[in-house]
């Protein structure tokens, strides 16, 4: 992550000073963590879960990143500089990147040491633009950097991108200076530029390896490298040996968490950890019972073991104080929901009968009993689709859909839902009424499976269940393929347009896995883009937009998770990161006992 000495309190906006420091990774020093759900490729460009992102994280270097410690959320330099000059009315930014940052060697570069430059940057971006990666990021440059959305034209034309065709909204007027244009003001746009996928890549590289390889050959910048990678099993990274580190100086908070993490680590060389090893383990049980055995060094506690690890008081339980285990707990920026697809022609559409169906779906699931009964407490409910912590979220918006299955089974009677002679409902012109949702092959997937058959037999709605491999589910929801499926969203950025973004018509096929196209709720999402963050008014859009897509059922609305990360004694530094992930890069290892 970042190369620098960040230094807060200083100036306005936190000034950066240069750490010429020897890396001081230790290769004995191994930090071993768990994904619940397996990567899918390692190309920025093209991938979207959040576990791939995070293992890119480590890997590839942004202009822009985040304090480890500041809240709310802070941009801060990363290889830029200092932030960039912003001009125009908003609509130039103009960065100077720091020099002697060099990608990993590899033989793409042919024994060269290769310099990260400007040019490295406009390639990424175009990257993003090319049709032909199906970038799932596209939306964050599509229509905003003058003279790009010609060049994504005249691609699906040719079939081929034009990757050396200059334009005036990516120049650089010397190898260390990107001047970025954009077709109107965007105030979000640092946030682009803070945000994984965008780290930098070399264009040998991608070229050396081809685009169906390149996700298996992360080369960049960062602290760490790949060292093994097993696909679905096993992922193992180690300290860039050529990184040139940094020296740990954030300021705390007021609260004794952060107190301790200063004492731990301030004026160390970064990183420490020399090795992260990470095991892909889908099932609860497993990842708990790899912790009780001191196998994994941070657990995000699952919710069906709750009980186990945390008493009536909100604290750990004897046996895990007993072992110096440390309690993290924090509501996520996170949203998780299930989705319906617009262009299916049971559930999508904008007809009475069919705003009518999805709504009754909503209601009928009691989100209550999730948290109770799945999660054990470990969330809170989702009224809109901005989660506390994030620009836009109001505390006390409340969803039209509440949880009432005797108003559901009279707004379905209402529509022509009519139940046959089985007792299940058909649809208004008697064909039969199946909903399908996809699904995963977890335990805690059929745990789900169980809460939402529950609902639909309440309003005699038959629900089948589609289980697949989560990479599998997400090309058919981005082909608009999938009649319904369960999702969750976590802060790229601490602003609403994040999540509000997942609904805006433009993105179907790329964000917008539920394909929902609303003509007003699309107006008032491109009158918020046109607005200053701290804008008069721009919260009231926040509030229009869910209110529009509340009505007309685009989503179920689930929870926002409560995170209970339970840390062993060993660990240092650990503070999870409302968008960052891999907090290890900021983290030493002690002894284990």
């Amino acid at each position: 992550m970042p190369f620098v000495k960040l230094v807060r309190g200083l100036v306005a906006s936190l000034a950066v000073a240069v750490a010429t420091v020897a890396p001081a990774a230790d290769l004995s020093k191994v930090y071993r963590v768990a994904f619940g759900t397996a990567e899918t490729s390692f190309d920025p460009a093209r991938v979207s879960d959040l576990y791939s992102n995070t293992v890119n994280e480590a890997i590839f270097e942004r202009l822009l990143t985040y304090d480890y410690l500041a809240r709310p959320a802070k941009l801060v330099p990363m290889v830029a500089e200092a932030m960039p000059a912003v001009t125009d009315g908003g609509r130039t930014y103009t960065f100077h990147i720091r020099k002697g940052i060099f990608f990993t060697p590899d033989p793409a570069f042919k024994g060269v040491k290769r310099e990260l430059v400007a040019a490295d940057f406009a390639y990424t971006i175009k990257r993003h633009a090319d049709p032909k990666n199906r970038s799932p990021w596209a939306f964050m440059i599509e229509g905003r950097i003058a003279g790009l959305d010609k060049l994504i034209a005249d691609a699906k034309k040719t079939g081929k991108f034009d990757y050396d065709a200059k334009i005036p909204g990516l120049e650089t007027p010397d190898p260390y200076t990107l001047v970025i244009r954009l077709v109107a003001p965007d105030f979000l746009f640092n946030y682009s530029m803070a945000h994984v996928p965008f780290g930098a890549m070399a264009r040998e590289v991608v070229e050396f390896y081809g685009l169906e390889d390149v996700g298996g050959h992360p080369i960049g910048t960062g602290p760490y490298v790949l060292k093994e990678w097993k696909r679905a099993s096993r992922i193992v990274l180690e300290a860039n040996p050529d990184y040139r580190g940094f020296v740990w100086d954030f300021a705390p908070s007021a609260d004794e968490w952060d107190q301790q993490i200063v004492r731990d680590m301030r004026g160390k060389t970064m990183p420490q950890i020399g090795r992260v090893e990470i095991s892909i383990i889908e099932e609860d049980q497993s990842r708990w019972l790899a912790f009780g055995g001191k196998e994994l060094d941070v657990l995000a506690l699952p919710g069906t073991f709750r009980p186990q690890a945390i008493g009536p008081d909100g604290k750990l339980n004897a046996r895990w104080t007993g072992e110096g285990v440390k309690l993290y707990k924090a509501i996520d920026p996170d949203i998780t929901y299930v989705f319906f697809n617009f262009r299916d022609p049971i559930v999508g559409g904008f007809e009475p009968a069919k705003l009518a169906l999805r709504r009754a779906i909503i209601m009928s699931y009691d989100v209550r009993e999730e948290i109770e009964v799945v999660r054990k407490g470990q969330a809170v409910r989702a009224q809109m689709p901005i989660p506390f912590g994030v620009v836009g979220h109001d505390p006390s918006y409340r969803t039209v859909n509440q949880y009432d299955p005797d108003l559901a089974n009279k707004l379905l009677d209402h529509f022509g839902y009519a139940k046959g002679a089985d007792g299940w409902r058909r649809m208004p012109d008697g064909k039969p009424l199946v909903l399908r949702q996809a699904t995963g092959t977890s335990q805690i997937d059929r745990t789900f499976n169980e809460l939402w058959k529950k609902a639909a037999d309440g309003i005699h709605v038959r629900m089948e269940f589609d289980a697949g491999k989560f990479a599998d589910n997400l090309k058919k929801a981005k082909a608009c393929q999938l009649m319904m499926w369960g999702a969750a969203w976590t802060a790229d950025y601490p602003d609403g347009e994040n999540f509000m973004q997942l609904l805006y018509g433009p993105n179907t096929g790329q964000s917008n896995n539920g394909c929902y196209q609303s003509k007003s709720f699309d107006a008032l999402y491109d009158k918020m883009r046109a607005m200053p963050i701290d804008a008069p008014g721009r919260d009231l859009l926040f509030l229009e937009m869910t209110r529009q897509m509340d009505v007309d059922g685009a989503w179920s609305m689930q929870v926002s998770r409560e995170r209970n990360q339970m840390i062993r004694p060993w660990v240092m530094g650990y503070k999870k990161h409302p968008i960052l992930h891999g907090e290890w890069l900021y983290m030493d290892l002690a002894p284990r006992t």
